[in-house]
């Protein structure tokens, strides 16, 4: 199994701490995040590893190295500009495997990413996403109108929507669906494939714990669940 790591952001939302220090390794206790994420892989048996860099690359080059000292093997695709999420696998065709993890270098989860690999196996599928289940509270009144009468009125409803967790798995049927060094993202490669007439399988991501730290609010969840909770997230 092969995994692309998507560490090239530049972490708008939880500036100013990214201004001097890329978000992948935004510290989780005293881990970055980034760190846990790749000791996650190695525990479901993913060695093989691509960063996928841009913002203050450098750094994350200097503290990862060739991913020895993690006992893996970990190389770079550096972007000389963006290419959204989906743009940099163009630049990695030689190096993929059949089947392979494009994953955010954001997430706090406990997602059983062995187990989303060899779904995506059993279904033959082109692409599979990992989806969950988000309650959007509205804190106001909402009408319904319609030719300026209303027909119904909903206070502080909760709405329930399957979200994308940022963690796919590609078959590299894909590939034809991208343009060198062009900037794409997934939802738009997603689309291609599904207009095409492909099949786009999602998997399950419930049963697990996953918080996306890219805003400072959840970035201080995130920590204060790893600190009570870190057994979930990495053995030993």
């Amino acid at each position: 199994m092969q995994a692309i790591i998507l560490a090239g952001g530049k972490g708008q939302r939880l500036k100013p701490f990214t201004y001097t220090l890329p978000k992948p390794l935004m510290p989780i206790g005293e881990t970055p995040i980034l760190e846990i994420i790749l000791k996650q892989l190695k525990q479901y048996g993913i060695k093989n590893v691509v960063l996928s860099i841009n913002h203050l690359a450098e750094i994350i080059m200097a503290f990862f190295g060739d991913g020895r000292k993690l006992g893996m093997d970990i190389r770079y695709s550096e972007e000389k500009k963006a290419l959204g999420t989906a743009g940099p696998m163009s630049l990695v065709k030689d190096w993929l495997e059949e089947d392979f993890i494009v994953m955010n270098g954001d997430l706090l989860t406990s997602i059983d990413i062995k187990k989303m690999f060899w779904y995506h196996k059993k279904n033959k599928a082109i692409a599979t996403i990992g989806t969950y289940r988000r309650e959007v509270n509205i804190d106001f009144g909402v009408l319904d109108i319609k030719n300026n009468t209303l027909k119904n009125y909903i206070e502080k409803p909760k709405f329930h929507y399957d979200v994308s967790v940022g963690i796919n798995i590609f078959n590299k049927r894909c590939l034809a669906y991208l343009k060198h060094n062009e900037r794409l993202d997934i939802p738009e490669l997603i689309m291609k494939i599904k207009k095409d007439g492909q099949s786009v399988h999602c998997f399950d991501c419930n049963p697990y714990y996953w918080l996306d730290i890219g805003r400072v609010d959840d970035y201080n969840i995130a920590n204060e669940f790893f600190l009570k909770h870190k057994k979930e997230f990495l053995s030993g």
